[in-house]
């Protein structure tokens, strides 16, 4: 009985000692993260859908593919002209996506002067402003910041600043606009299309540039950042979502919110950059200026590099003659 005791009792004390101190754990990577934003809202009906058709299919998408966020670009001036461009808008919040400012009318800046320019963007803000969804962000038409003219440049960022508003840079390009037009085209010509090329090329477009990217953007900064994948409110974006999702997921990328992608530290850079020419992706340009050797965008928004590859593979013509 006396040495019962004494065991029950030596189990008692060890329960109650001190533990060791936790072995230190390394944080676990996370990896490569992207948001998906959605520029020229409304855009005019494509080669396949109608716009409320095209609404429809991408909300489906985001919410079958389980993405809570995107944001969208808005140009207020062009409602007017698209019948039923407001109601899909407030589809488009309504399901819990973003909406931001990309210009009342789509003026490009390098042509713009630039009071002008901020008339147009002020006039957008009125549309915008206290609707459902609205974030503060202005995004520049053509991602054209000015160019060469760095006065203006300069001019529109302190209009940013004094109104409230922050730069919704993108890191990820892959010139979806053309190959949209590219198709609209080859459609009203009579061209047989072969879709699954299409789907293809747009895809692997797609997770190709946001790769190029961000392997452009650790050399030039050291690490991954939240990325920003500029795309446009298409026909091939709706028809394409949920291959473009499932690609990125097998390649690594987990897509967050745009809330989440503009709070990260390079969103700064955004402001202050300072290269010979202004247009352009935010890690372009963060790439140029510490001295990055070209080139430092990807291939594919090299319109003569996407026709080649749409005229082989989705249109199957030969070359052209040069």
């Amino acid at each position: 009985m006396k040495q019962f005791v004494i065991a029950l009792l030596a189990l008692v004390l060890a329960a109650c000692a001190t533990p060791p101190p936790a072995k230190e754990v390394t944080p676990v990577d996370n990896g490569k993260r992207i948001a998906l934003t959605f520029d020229d809202v409304p855009r005019a009906a494509g080669a396949f859908l109608t716009p409320d058709e095209r609404t429809r299919r991408i909300i489906a998408a985001l919410r079958e593919a389980g993405v809570d966020q995107v944001a969208f670009f808005v140009n207020p001036g062009h409602i007017a002209e698209r019948p039923g461009a407001e109601r899909r808008i407030a589809a488009y919040t309504a399901a819990g996506h973003l909406i931001a400012n990309h210009s009342n009318t789509h003026p490009g800046l390098s042509e713009t002067p630039a009071e002008l320019y901020l008339a147009d963007i002020d006039a957008a803000g009125v549309w915008l402003e206290g609707r459902k969804g609205y974030r503060p962000w202005f995004r520049y038409p053509y991602l054209d910041e000015g160019r060469a003219d760095k006065a203006k440049r300069d001019a529109v960022r302190a209009g940013l600043a004094s109104r409230g508003l922050s730069d919704g840079y993108v890191t990820a390009d892959a010139s979806d606009w053309w190959l949209e037009q590219a198709t609209i085209d080859a459609k009203d010509a009579g061209q047989p299309i072969d879709r699954a090329a299409l789907r293809d090329l747009y895809v692997e477009s797609h997770v190709g540039a946001a790769d190029f990217f961000d392997d452009l953007a650790r050399r030039a900064i050291g690490r991954s950042p939240v990325h920003v994948m500029l795309m446009h409110e298409t026909d091939l974006a709706s028809l394409f979502l949920p291959d473009l999702i499932a690609a990125l997921r097998s390649d690594g990328w987990t897509i967050v919110s745009p809330d989440i992608a503009y709070a990260d530290q390079i969103a700064a850079e955004a402001a202050r950059y300072d290269t010979p020419s202004a247009q352009g992706t935010l890690i372009e340009m963060v790439a140029w200026e510490k001295g990055l050797p070209a080139p430092r965008w990807y291939d594919r928004n090299d319109t003569k590099v996407l026709s080649a590859l749409f005229r082989a593979r989705v249109l199957h013509l030969p070359p052209t003659q040069e």
